[in-house]
């Protein structure tokens, strides 16, 4: 039900500034508007009640009362407090970046309640200082190296695995083992078979080199040392016997780089058309890398020269959003995945923050009408209609996200306008 109060002009709301955006706001609402909204409370919940011998709808309201008493205080006390912290809200033109937090709730029948929310507020920034900078662009270029990497790849990605009967496995195979560890007295405990890719890093040093050695369906035992940054503390730098049966092996054939490779890729007419779609990706990729970096660069120099602190609740909800809630892992392991993440959640919060003050303050803001060219853009682009793309965005909830990013273009754009970019040197990437 929605209640809104009588008397609501007659609280009383008190703001007090804690530290920097910490703010406490006290609220007295009058005994008179918690009693009405108890007795509309009381009707609403009486036309609702069906008890034996009474009517739907006509359950005197001093049954009501004798039956649902605490029912009818709690749900009063919920509702009239969420409407008088909302009004303390509009009155003030406070807007809380935190879940306010209610505290020190002092009612009694007959009296006003009082009661206080504590939460925190964003940050005024002042940002005196928009240019004025020199920033290095570095230029990336690319060359028939990384045309060629790239094209290897690809070759390696459609690769089929073909079964090797004889001889020992060489970097890159695919085997199949198992392993059981063998204590002092040459005694094997559990084994447990594994598939992995010799070179890739899927097993520790000691343990391929052992694989190595082997030939299809022959086992050895083999001392294996845990490195010290082993993910198990316990086992860092330990030494364990392990018995390896070779199991199998697989060797990747290799696809030839002909006309029909390229053309089962996808629409490309050849190899040359494909060498071509990949140096141009390459291209964009190299021009949004520079970009990137000048970007930052321009950043951490405007918060340099425009200082300001963050509420610690936008911190960590900023960290909550990239760790989630990951089931299975250790607190302490969370706790240290927030601590070392806490530096740079910090700054992208800031930089959030700065971006969003310098397109207010410079009318930079999106329109409509300019999140509805991107999506023609965007539609033109991949060949489809503007409706289907837009249907597509909205079920993914990124028409918000593509209004930022528009926004971030223009505000990086004045920003690169009132200072210098200078190309640094070309660079291998």
């Amino acid at each position: 039900m929605t209640l809104k109060l009588s008397h609501i002009e007659d609280i009383a709301v008190a703001v007090e500034e804690r530290e920097r955006w910490h703010r406490r706001v006290s609220v007295r609402v009058p005994a008179v508007a918690v009693e009405a909204a108890r007795r509309e409370i009381a009707r609403d919940l009486a036309g609702r009640l069906k008890l034996p011998g009474f009517r739907k709808g006509r359950v005197p309201a001093d049954l009501v009362e004798k039956r649902y008493g605490e029912a009818l205080r709690r749900e009063t006390l919920d509702k009239v407090i969420g409407e008088a912290y909302r009004e303390a809200l509009r009155r003030e033109s406070l807007r809380p970046i935190s879940e306010g937090r209610i505290e020190a709730v002092d009612y009694e029948p007959e009296r006003d309640l009082t009661f206080a929310v504590s939460f925190d507020v964003a940050p005024e920034i002042q940002v005196g200082r928009l240019g004025g900078f020199r920033v290095g662009r570095p230029v990336l270029s690319v060359d028939e190296t990384q045309v060629e990497r790239v094209v290897q790849r690809l070759r390696e990605e459609q690769g089929v695995w073909r079964p090797a009967e004889d001889g020992r496995p060489q970097l890159e195979d695919l085997v199949s083992v198992e392993m059981a560890p063998v204590d002092a007295d040459g005694a094997a405990g559990e084994t447990r078979t594994y598939e992995l890719v010799l070179g890739a890093g899927d097993a520790l040093p000691d343990v391929e080199a052992g694989i190595l050695t082997l030939e299809p369906r022959n086992s050895g035992e083999f001392t294996v040392r845990f490195p010290d940054d082993f993910p198990d503390e316990g086992r860092r730098g330990k030494e364990q016997r392990l018995r390896i049966t070779l199991l199998s092996r697989k060797v990747r054939e290799i696809p030839e780089l002909d006309d029909e490779f390229a053309r089962s890729l996808g629409e490309f007419t050849g190899v040359d058309d494909l060498r071509g779609r990949i140096a141009r990706d390459l291209e964009h990729e190299a021009r949004d890398r520079e970009e990137a970096a000048v970007r930052a660069q321009l950043v951490d120099l405007l918060l340099e020269a425009n200082a300001f602190e963050v509420p610690e609740s936008m911190v960590e909800r900023y960290l909550d959003r990239v760790l989630g809630s990951p089931e299975g892992v250790p607190e302490q392991r969370i706790q240290e995945a927030r601590a070392a993440l806490r530096a740079d959640a910090e700054r992208q919060v800031k930089r959030a923050l700065l971006i969003d003050r310098i397109a207010e303050t410079q009318a930079l803001l999106t329109s409509d009408e300019e999140v509805e060219a991107r999506i023609q853009q965007i539609a033109q682009r991949a060949g489809r209609s503007a409706s289907e793309v837009r249907a597509q965005l909205q079920r993914a909830q990124r028409i918000e996200a593509i209004g930022r990013e528009i926004t971030e273009d223009k505000v990086f754009e004045l920003l690169k306008a009132q200072s210098e970019i200078v190309d640094e040197r070309p660079r291998e990437t």
